[in-house]
């Protein structure tokens, strides 16, 4: 079957599946982001068809302590099925965190602390995450080979142009590469392919009173839309109309317009 004569999905399907087998090919050693949401569990998948059934890479999952607690139980049942080299990690207290963020955002960044101990405790060439381009202006601007400095910090306005699918992957001293397989893909993508392929997900995505989470992070800054869609095909179609932000339960999108890049910028996700 021809690249033109596959489907939409089969088509990003392909594309995620040959860069994350550029990624293990070029940078070592790798590890692969598992936030236990809709895309980190897509990435897993994808993974899985690029790798003969099995993730050859630690999977690491960067725990602030305040998931809600059908989060960890998920994780801690799908590690197992799905026979993941799980690496947990730990994330400092907020009274760390720069004090002129806004509290969302101050909250938000332990976890890019957390992830940057992560990154130099295991020595981490690359490490893959499931950020998308349609999910919010800043990750709009990014490379799907994105170099991170010693600092781990985000040089925006230097990224490397990447043309035929030929992504450059510099190094030096504590730098390290982050790969975004789905960065092409969009949120109704995502849940058609979890369609598709069955991939289980987190319940709190479909509609329990009138309400469901489209966005999962941390119980105290996540809140669940209006919403009445309780299954796939719901949920789907309710995409194929909505107006509203994906990101519209997040507690740190509606703080300072900047808060966002800031974090970006300093090595967020």
């Amino acid at each position: 079957m021809g690249y033109e004569a596959m489907d939409h999905l089969d088509q990003l399907e392909a594309q995620s599946v040959f860069i994350l087998r550029e990624a293990y090919r070029t940078l070592k050693p790798l590890a692969m982001l598992w936030s236990l949401g809709k895309d980190s569990n897509v990435m897993i998948w994808l993974a899985k068809k690029a790798f003969l059934g099995r993730v050859p890479f630690p999977v690491m999952h960067v725990d602030t302590g305040k998931k809600f607690p059908e989060m960890y139980k998920f994780r801690d049942e799908y590690a197992k099925i799905w026979e993941l080299d799980l690496l947990l990690g730990e994330c400092p207290p907020v009274e760390e965190m720069d004090p002129s963020l806004p509290p969302a955002a101050r909250s938000a960044a332990r976890k890019t602390a957390g992830l940057s101990a992560m990154i130099e405790k295991n020595k981490f060439q690359g490490v893959i995450a499931g950020i998308r381009r349609d999910e919010q202006g800043t990750r709009a601007k990014e490379r799907v080979f994105s170099p991170r400095g010693a600092s781990h910090k985000w040089d925006i306005r230097n990224q490397p142009p990447e043309f035929w699918d030929q992504y450059a992957t510099p190094h030096e001293e504590g730098m390290h590469i982050r790969v975004h397989p789905l960065l092409a893909w969009r949120e109704i993508d995502i849940w058609r392919y979890i369609q598709r392929e069955n991939i289980p997900v987190v319940d709190l995505y479909f509609s329990k009173n009138g309400k469901r989470y489209r966005s999962l992070g941390d119980l105290d800054i996540t809140f669940p839309v209006e919403s009445h869609a309780s299954t796939l095909t719901e949920i789907i179609a309710e995409l194929e109309i909505t107006k509203t932000s994906e990101r519209s339960g997040r507690a740190m999108d509606h703080e300072s317009e900047d808060a966002f890049e800031r974090l970006r910028v300093a090595g967020y996700l």
